[in-house]
C-alpha cells in the first residue's frame, strides 16, 4: 500500500520541476498577486506567468498537482505567498 502516491505520471518530471523552479522564481520577483492590471499582471490582476503554469499542471495532473504546487510553495515561500499563488490560480481549468 503506497500512502504518497505521485500527483503526475513520471514522464512529466523534468517539466514540472522546470515550471515549479520558475513558479518560485515568480513569486520571489514579481509575486503572484498585483495592486494594479497591466505589465506582468492580468485585467484580474494575477500574474500572467503563473496562471500558465497553473494551466500547464492542470493539464499534467489537475487540482491534485496544483495543490500539490501550493502546498511546495508555501513551505518555501512562505504562507502568504501560497494563498496568493492559489488566489491567481482560480478558475484555471475551470475548476481550480
Amino acid at each position: 500500500m503506497c500512502f504518497f502516491r505521485k500527483k503526475f505520471p513520471s514522464k512529466y518530471n523534468d517539466e514540472v520541476s522546470r515550471l515549479t523552479d520558475l513558479l518560485e522564481t515568480v513569486g520571489k520577483k514579481e509575486g503572484f498577486l498585483s495592486e494594479r492590471p497591466g505589465g506582468l499582471f492580468d485585467k484580474n490582476c494575477r500574474s500572467v506567468q503563473a496562471r500558465e503554469i497553473g494551466e500547464r499542471f492542470f493539464e499534467i495532473g489537475g487540482v491534485p498537482l496544483m495543490e500539490d504546487r501550493v502546498k511546495k510553495i508555501s513551505k518555501k515561500l512562505g504562507k502568504e505567498l501560497g494563498a496568493h499563488l492559489e488566489a491567481s490560480w482560480r478558475d484555471v481549468g475551470g475548476i481550480f
